[in-house]
């Protein structure tokens, strides 16, 4: 028994895909960079998976725990652990202007006793830190989502006027 063709179907074409041979190459090759992009992103290429830093001298050491590649729009959180080999009386740490660039800075926590500017650098007076002891900043981020590239987010340890080490780093951010 013979099934007549629908209207407007051409067996050709439809059935046997005739004139379509550039069509599938392309394809596939789209199909390929999806499936690329999200392997890229399951493997944290993208951001957000924090990276530690940390820096030594004799006074103290200090750690960053704070992701280096960001994407546009997302949470993130920074934290800064200083320990202190010696007794430090005035700690303070000084941000270098990227941590604050196209983001937000929503919170801070413990609050610090006092925070300010100081030539584009932001910087956070801690306090006394005796020796053997440990203390802990946290910081909450949230990228705005039109920051892309790449800056420098620097941080630096001082003893009141004494800057005991620095961490050199560098943050991408995604769109």
């Amino acid at each position: 028994m013979a099934v007549d063709v629908p209207d407007f179907i051409d067996l050709e074409r439809h059935r046997e895909l005739a004139g379509r041979g550039l069509s599938q190459p392309i394809r596939r090759v789209l199909i390929a960079l999806t499936s690329a992009v999200l392997i890229l992103g399951l493997l944290n290429v993208f951001g957000q998976r924090p990276d530690t830093l940390t820096a030594d001298s004799a006074k103290a050491k200090l750690e960053v725990y704070a992701p280096a590649h960001l994407r546009g729009g997302i949470l993130y959180e920074a934290r800064f652990t200083v320990f202190a080999r010696r007794k430090l009386n005035h700690v303070v740490l000084l941000l270098s202007p990227g941590w604050a660039e196209s983001q937000q800075m929503n919170t801070i926590e413990p609050s610090p006793a006092a925070q300010g500017s100081r030539d584009g650098d932001l910087y956070f007076t801690l306090g006394t830190v005796p020796k053997g002891q440990v203390y802990r900043l946290f910081l909450e981020f949230q990228v705005n989502p039109t920051n892309v590239g790449r800056r420098r987010a620097d941080v630096a340890l001082y003893d009141g006027n004494t800057r005991l080490l620095a961490i050199h780093r560098t943050i991408t951010v995604y769109p």
